[in-house]
C-alpha cells in the first residue's frame, strides 16, 4: 500500500517528504528528530501510516451481515488528495468479527478475547512494516527520485466506541485524558503509554477500572511498535464527536426536550413542525436543495437549523447553538494558524458557557463527545488541520469500497467478489482518467432549451423592459473606468448601445481559493451558479451571489449580496462581455446579528416601489450566497416551497454555515 502511493505519480506534486501540512504538526517533527538522532536512520524520509477501521452493515434484514475493514494511507498524502478518496485511502484488510451465542455475549471472557482478537490482528497486519520502523529502506518515488524511508504508526481514524477499543478504555471515559467520567471538563492530565503501564503494574484491576477508567486485562497494538503510544495517535472525529455528536445527538434532541418541558407535548410538537417547515422551506444553494430534516443528514441541518429554531427559543439557546457551529467551522479549515486556534477556544467557551441553558432538561454535561472539544486545539498542534484525519474519510469509503460491491454480489461468499469488484472499479478509475486526457468525454447528445438571442427578446423573457438602458450603464462604465459619474447621470445621446444578438446561459462556474487557504495549498474550490427559467422542470432556479465591491476591504464589510436574474454574453466592438443581470440586496445595519452571527440583508428596491436592477460583469462575482428567511416567531404556512422563500420573506440571513467557505466569507 505505502510502496504505491509513494510510487505513484498522479502524487507527485501532492506529497510532503518533510514536516509540512499534516505533516507540519508537532508529532511529525517529533518523530522526525526521534529519526535524526539515530545514526542509522538520520536523513531518511518519515513516512507515517495513518489508519482507520469502522465495522459495517450492508444487510439488517438478510442476516445481519456486518463488514469490519481496516483503512490505511500514509501521512505525506496532502489532506485535500485523501478527502477526495483518489486512491490514497485503501483496504488492507478485514478483522474478524467473533460471535456467540446470547448466554455468553455478555461475558467478561469473551468481552476481553474480543477485544484482544482485535488488538492481536492489528499487529499481525501490521507486523511487515515494523523492520522498516528501524532501519530504512530505498524507494523510487512518484518525482523519479529513489529515498530513504523509515516508517512510523501515525494517527487512527475511528469513531468514540472505535477509540475505547483501541485504547482499552471504559465507557464513558476519555481515552485521551484521566479526566473522571463524572466530571470530563474538569483539568486533568493526557494518558501515555508509559503512564498506563505504570498503572497496570502497580495497581489492582478493580481499581484501574473504577478510578482510571482502564481495562487492564488488554494489550494495545501499539505496545508491539516502536515509537507508537494509542493515547497520542488517537484523532479528531469531526463527524461522530461534532456533527452527529455535539450538534446533532445533543443540542438538537435538547431543543425537543426544552420545548416539551417549557410548553407541553402538543404546543412543542407544534413548534417542532414549524422548525421542520422553515427548514424544508430554504432556498436551494448552488443547486444543492434542503427540503427535508432528516436525521440521517446532519451536515446539511447544520447549515439551515440556527434561523429555523430563532424565535422559538430563549435567545441562549440561539447563542449556544452559534457558538458551537463557529466551533465545528473553525476547526474544518484547510489552513489554521495561531488566531485561528484563539478564535476556537473563544468558540468552545462561549459554547460551554451558553449551554448551561439546557440544565433543566439535561442530567449532566459530562459527554465523551462534547469532551473531545477540549482536546482540538491541543490535537490541532499535533496533527494539523483535522479535515484530512475524519471518519468522514471511511464512511465515504464504506459505500464504494463495501456496500455497492455487496450489493451487485450474489451475496454467497461476498467478500471475495467484493475484491475483484474493487480490484475493476480501480482499473475503470484509470481508464477514465486516461479517456478524460485524451479529450474523449468531453460534449453531451443532450438537447438544450432555447433562450432569447436579442435584448428585446430577452427583457421579455426576464421580465425586465429596462433592459436595454441597464446594458448602456454596463458598457459605459466598461469603456470608461476612469470616469467618476454615475451612468445614470449620463445624457441618452452619449450612452453606448448594442444593438447585436446576445447568448444566454443557464449557469455560470465561480472558481476561488478560501481566504485563509490564499496560496491554494488545500485546493481551489468550484462551484456552479444557477440562473435558470425551469430548473428540473420543475421551477425557476435564480441563486444569489456574493459581489465584490472593495477588494480592499475584509469579508462582508467589501461585499454585497445580490439574486442573479440571468447570464449573458454579447461582443461590442469585437470585444465579448459575458455578464449578469442582478437584482441587489441592501445591508441591515453594519455588523452581524449578535445572537445568529449572520449578517442579514432585504432586497432592494428604488422608491418608486420597482427592483434596484444592474447589469454587472460576471468577473465581479465571487461566489454563490445562501440566504435563508428571517422567519420571526410567527408559524410560516404549510404550502410555502422552497423555491418561493426568496420571493416571500422581506429580509433574510446571509448563511455563513452554508460551508466553511462561507463562513470564513460572510463571518
Amino acid at each position: 500500500m505505502a510502496h504505491n502511493i509513494l510510487a505513484n505519480p498522479t502524487y507527485k506534486d501532492e506529497i510532503d517528504y518533510a514536516p509540512f501540512h499534516f505533516m507540519s504538526g508537532d508529532w511529525a517533527w517529533q518523530q522526525a528528530d526521534t529519526i535524526s538522532q539515530d545514526p542509522e536512520t538520520h536523513g531518511s524520509a518519515l513516512i507515517p501510516i495513518i489508519l482507520g477501521s469502522d465495522k459495517t452493515t450492508v444487510s439488517v434484514g438478510t442476516g445481519n451481515n456486518e463488514y469490519y475493514p481496516l483503512y490505511a494511507s500514509i501521512g505525506n498524502v496532502r489532506n485535500n488528495v485523501r478527502r477526495a478518496h483518489r486512491d490514497a485511502l485503501v483496504i488492507i484488510g478485514f478483522l474478524a468479527i467473533p460471535k456467540t451465542d446470547k448466554m455468553h455475549s455478555k461475558d467478561d471472557l469473551f468481552r476481553i478475547f474480543r477485544r484482544q482478537l482485535f488488538h492481536s490482528s492489528l499487529s499481525a497486519i501490521l507486523s511487515s512494516l515494523k523492520p522498516v520502523m528501524t532501519e530504512y529502506e530505498v524507494m523510487r518515488c512518484g518525482d523519479g527520485h529513489f529515498r530513504r524511508v523509515i516508517y512510523s504508526l501515525g494517527p487512527y481514524i475511528a469513531d468514540y466506541d472505535e477509540q475505547l477499543v483501541l485504547s482499552c478504555i471504559v465507557k464513558h471515559w476519555c481515552p485521551k485524558c484521566i479526566a473522571v467520567r463524572t466530571n470530563l471538563d474538569g483539568d486533568a492530565t493526557y494518558r501515555t503509554r508509559e503512564f498506563t503501564d505504570f498503572l497496570i503494574n502497580e495497581l489492582h484491576a478493580d481499581v484501574l477500572w473504577d478510578e482510571f477508567g482502564l481495562i487492564g486485562d488488554l494489550v494495545p497494538f501499539t505496545n508491539d511498535f516502536p515509537r507508537a503510544d494509542i493515547h497520542e495517535l488517537l484523532s479528531f472525529d469531526l463527524l461522530h464527536q461534532l456533527i452527529k455528536g455535539a450538534f446533532k445527538d445533543h443540542l438538537v434532541d435538547w431543543v425537543a426536550k426544552y420545548l416539551k418541558a417549557m410548553h407541553g407535548t402538543k404546543r412543542s410538537e407544534e413548534i417542532m413542525s414549524d422548525i421542520d417547515r422553515r427548514v424544508a422551506a430554504v432556498p436551494s444553494f448552488s443547486g444543492r436543495d434542503f427540503k427535508q430534516w432528516t436525521g440521517d443528514d446532519s451536515k446539511a441541518l447544520m447549515k439551515v437549523f440556527l434561523p429555523a429554531i430563532e424565535g422559538h427559543v430563549p435567545q441562549d439557546m440561539v447563542r449556544a447553538f452559534r457558538a458551537l457551529l463557529e466551533f465545528c467551522y473553525l476547526v474544518r479549515r484547510n489552513v489554521i494558524t495561531e488566531d485561528t486556534l484563539i478564535q476556537i477556544q473563544d468558540a468552545l467557551g462561549r459554547f460551554h458557557r451558553y449551554r448551561t441553558i439546557f440544565e433543566n432538561v439535561v442530567p449532566t454535561f459530562s459527554l465523551p463527545r462534547q469532551h473531545s472539544m477540549v482536546h482540538y486545539v491541543d490535537m490541532i498542534r499535533l496533527f494539523g488541520a483535522p479535515n484530512g484525519l475524519c471518519s468522514l474519510i471511511t464512511e465515504s469509503k464504506h459505500i464504494k469500497a463495501i456496500k455497492e460491491p455487496w450489493r451487485w454480489s450474489n451475496r454467497h461468499n461476498a467478500l471475495g467478489q467484493m475484491l475483484v469488484t474493487n480490484q475493476r472499479l480501480d482499473k475503470l478509475a484509470a481508464s477514465r482518467a486516461d479517456f478524460d486526457a485524451r479529450g474523449m468525454l468531453t460534449g453531451t447528445i443532450l438537447s438544450k432549451r432555447k433562450r432569447a438571442q436579442t435584448v428585446a427578446a430577452l427583457a421579455h423573457e426576464v421580465a425586465v423592459p429596462d433592459l436595454q438602458r441597464l446594458i448602456r450603464y454596463f458598457l459605459f462604465s466598461q469603456l470608461n473606468p476612469d470616469d467618476a459619474r454615475n451612468p445614470e447621470d449620463i445624457p441618452a445621446a452619449s450612452l453606448p448601445r448594442h444593438e447585436g444578438k446576445l447568448q444566454v446561459f443557464n449557469s455560470a462556474a465561480a472558481t476561488f481559493y478560501a481566504p485563509s487557504d490564499l496560496s491554494g495549498i488545500g485546493g481551489m474550490r468550484r462551484e456552479h451558479i444557477r440562473a435558470c427559467p425551469l430548473w428540473r422542470n420543475e421551477y425557476p432556479c435564480n441563486d444569489c451571489v456574493f459581489i465584490n465591491t472593495d477588494s480592499d476591504a475584509e469579508g462582508m464589510r467589501g461585499l454585497e449580496v445580490a439574486r442573479v436574474i440571468c447570464f449573458f454574453s454579447f461582443k461590442h466592438n469585437w470585444e465579448v462581455y459575458p455578464c449578469a443581470l442582478i437584482q441587489w440586496f441592501e445591508k441591515i445595519g453594519d455588523c452581524p446579528d449578535e445572537d445568529t452571527g449572520m449578517w442579514m440583508v432585504a432586497p432592494s428596491f428604488h422608491e418608486d416601489g420597482s427592483r434596484n436592477l444592474a447589469v454587472i460583469h460576471i468577473e465581479t462575482v465571487f461566489r454563490a450566497a445562501h440566504l435563508i428567511a428571517i422567519y420571526g416567531s410567527e408559524y410560516i404556512p404549510h404550502s410555502l416551497k422552497f423555491y418561493h422563500s426568496l420571493d416571500t420573506f422581506g429580509s433574510f440571513y446571509v448563511n455563513k454555515y452554508a460551508d466553511h467557505h462561507a463562513f470564513e466569507i460572510a463571518s
